[in-house]
């Protein structure tokens, strides 16, 4: 790992991250939530990367620069993706491995099979790839000046709780969070990711200049397992915060039993 900014203190690690970009009010509030649990360095993208997934930019140079995030200790912005942030603070801007990376708060749901598609996971699923301890957080709001203090709450005490588990670092947790008052919020779900699927179309529409053809993508979600009451779409939908464990391992050992050749 190449050093190039010496940590000041001897405090636990944390690196935050996100896919809603630098200047979002998510990341700042996820900052002023954990601040009080270790030392702060932010390494995030510098504009919004939202649907990245773990994509990581291999077509042009990164650059990084010193940026003002509010509380924490160090903050940078990069040109490139969630996981590329993760990656630039990994192996040129942090001085040691991060006792734990956060990624979010985003501004919107990654339950079910947004998780595919999610930038705040992918960096965090970057984490658990070297294995760091990681969580990507969301709340269920896309507004850009959300209320953001309810997932504050919850996003402390969870990773309070990750850092002192022992044998932490196969750890990587996809979390969301209702956006209601906190008294209505009913508690902490451990979760399985919802089957569902996105039921997608594309708007066709012209341009004004040129009148040629451009297509916007648009879709609905279908939850193919209503009724379940174990996954992260229920507890959602009934008040809990949910915990979905993930992991980098995508093989369908059932499918392996199967497979005869």
């Amino acid at each position: 790992m190449e050093e190039e900014v010496i940590q000041t203190t001897n405090r636990p690690l944390i690196l935050i991250t996100n896919d809603d970009g630098i200047f979002a009010k998510g990341i700042r509030e996820l900052v002023k939530a954990v601040k009080d649990l270790g030392e702060v360095w932010v390494v995030a993208p510098d504009k919004p990367q939202s649907g990245k997934g773990h994509s990581v930019t291999l077509d042009m140079p990164l650059w990084y620069s010193n940026a003002k995030c509010d509380e924490a200790d160090h903050a940078y912005k990069c040109t490139g993706t969630p996981a590329d942030c993760v990656k630039m603070a990994l192996f040129r801007i942090l001085g040691r491995k991060p006792d734990i990376i956060l990624s979010g708060i985003n501004h919107g749901s990654n339950s079910s099979i947004n998780i595919l598609y999610s930038g705040t996971m992918g960096a965090a699923m970057e984490g658990a790839l070297h294995q760091i301890p990681s969580i990507g957080f969301s709340l269920l709001n896309f507004t850009p000046d959300a209320d953001f203090s309810t997932a504050g709450k919850y996003a402390h005490d969870i990773v309070k709780n990750v850092m002192a588990m022992e044998n932490n670092q196969n750890v990587c947790l996809n979390v969301n969070i209702p956006y209601d008052e906190p008294e209505n919020i009913k508690g902490i779900k451990v979760t399985r990711q919802c089957p569902g699927e996105w039921r997608e179309d594309f708007q066709k529409n012209y341009h004004p200049s040129n009148k040629r053809p451009y297509y916007w993508l648009t879709g609905e979600y279908r939850n193919n397992a209503p009724e379940a009451t174990d996954t992260d779409e229920w507890a959602l939908n009934n008040g809990y915060v949910s915990v979905q464990p993930v992991k980098v391992d995508n093989t369908d050992y059932e499918m392996m039993q199967r497979l005869q050749f």
